[in-house]
């Protein structure tokens, strides 16, 4: 096992997500060695560490008699292309094993989509629900529906009580991989410290145990709301542990259907959060390994405006942004809302290259890996696809913030004003946005609506709109 540079470099990734991955490793090896197993550990600060995961399997082989190399099929394309190539780089033997923590296998995937005008996620969620025999009744889906989401969008009140997942303090093991990562990737984003993630697999079922008695009787209802300095709410901050490989997707479905079965959370919290899991991360992990590896460099809008500096220090007079990007500064999180509707749904308004975007995404959250972040961002959020994920963009004003939040009560803008100087960003960016893209969302049956209400507005009130839109621009 070795901790390589090369990895937690190629994006600047965030210093708690490094140091989670790191103290992660040197748990695991130690249960592997207590298990008896033989483990060569090469740790960060290893004088003789080469910095790759190719130049150390290569050191590696020359320290003993070994027949070849096998390895785990990784996460993100740029280290399946690098291992494809090490039987010939290393002349050894190389097998490549299916990774086994995904319920849908890439090959059953690609036969799912082979031929399909549009993969909607819809459908292979249904497909994922019968083969893992979820929340059925018979054949068919318990309460009489697949999906229960229109349940599960009120916003959120500030007396409600809000539980927090649990938190970790750090051992032996990882307080010295903290001084590590402040010594060594000091000028990466994020704060360091307070540290609290699970590290072991122990503490990432009990964070699940946690969640499931504390906070998801009432996920379903308010998954989709925002509250200031809440930022938890009642979601389950597990994503990290299941991509990580502590927590096996199917047995975390599972122990949510047993929650239900028993009385104890009602049927669209269960529903809603499986739904995640055997239904929006499989299917992201499908498109991914279908589309690349051109689905990283899609623009269907064609944007090219740089990501604004504030993404990196949250210094922005936005409320909600604000609330967003400090929250991903501080812990490495933010809840999927805060990701597609408050910083994902700027950047599409704005017009932010989508590349700079899934850049930014996949550095700043501790569950980012490029084959769940990527289709989430570059897809879903951003639109660069053309609408392979999405039927519509994920595109709006500030009154759908307004709605699911209490952020704009204390914002410097003012919700209500469309294009005064103090007038929500998101306003006239919404209009400029439907207005530059005509061309090519105008035919979009679920634009039409937003395009009919913009054709009845006056010709004075729409350049007022796109004035105001220049004004927000020229500021970034």
């Amino acid at each position: 096992m070795v901790e390589v540079r090369e990895e937690a470099t190629y994006v600047r990734h965030h210093k708690k997500k490094i140091a989670f991955v790191f103290s992660a490793m040197r748990h695991f090896a130690r249960e592997l060695r207590k298990e008896g197993w033989s483990v060569e550990y090469v740790t960060l600060d290893d004088p003789e560490n080469t910095g790759s995961i190719f130049s150390e399997v290569e050191r590696a082989l020359k320290r003993g008699e070994y027949r070849g190399v096998l390895a785990t099929h990784p996460g993100e394309w740029r280290l399946q292309s690098d291992i494809l190539t090490w039987h010939m780089r290393l002349e050894t033997f190389v097998a490549i094993y299916a990774d086994e923590r995904f319920i849908c296998s890439r090959t059953e995937f690609e036969d799912w989509a082979k031929g399909r005008k549009q993969l909607r996620m819809e459908y292979f969620y249904r497909e994922m629900r019968r083969k893992t025999n979820l929340l059925l009744d018979g054949d068919q889906p318990a309460g009489g529906k697949w999906n229960f989401d229109t349940e599960n969008r009120k916003p959120a009140k500030a007396d409600l009580f809000m539980p927090s997942p649990l938190q970790v303090k750090p051992d032996l093991i990882t307080a010295p991989v903290l001084e590590l990562v402040a010594d060594r990737f000091a000028d990466h984003f994020g704060d360091l410290t307070p540290f609290w993630f699970a590290v072991t697999r122990t503490q990432a079922e009990a964070a699940l145990d946690h969640f499931i008695d504390t906070a998801l009787p009432r996920f379903g209802d308010y998954q989709d709301a925002m509250l200031e300095g809440e930022k938890y709410l009642y979601h389950s901050v597990l994503s990290a542990y299941i991509n990580i490989g502590f927590l096996d997707p199917l047995e975390v479905c599972k122990r949510i259907e047993i929650a239900w079965q028993e009385g104890d959370v009602p049927l669209n919290a269960a529903e809603g959060f499986i739904r995640q899991i055997i239904g929006w991360r499989e299917y992201v992990r499908g498109i991914y390994w279908l589309k690349m590896p051109d689905y990283v460099e899609e623009n269907f809008f064609g944007n090219t405006r740089p990501l604004p500096d504030f993404y990196w220090t949250g210094d922005t007079d936005m409320a909600c942004m604000r609330a967003a990007i400090t929250q991903t500064k501080q812990d490495a999180y933010a809840h999927h809302i805060q990701r597609l509707m408050v910083t994902g749904n700027f950047a599409l308004l704005a017009g932010i290259d989508p590349k700079e975007v899934h850049e930014w995404y996949l550095a700043v959250y501790a569950d980012a890996y490029e084959w769940v972040e990527l289709p989430n961002t570059l897809g879903m959020s951003q639109f660069a696809d053309g609408g392979l994920l999405g039927s519509k963009p994920y595109a709006a004003s500030g009154n759908y913030i307004n709605k699911m939040s209490d952020h704009c009560k204390n914002c410097t803008y003012k919700v209500k004003e469309k294009t005064a100087k103090d007038a929500c960003p998101f306003n006239p960016l919404y209009w400029d946005f439907l207005h530059r893209n005509r061309d090519k969302l105008a035919a979009n049956p679920r634009m039409a609506q937003m395009y009919r209400t913009w054709d009845k507005m006056s010709d004075d009130k729409q350049a007022a709109y796109l004035a105001s839109a220049q004004t927000v621009l020229g500021r970034l």
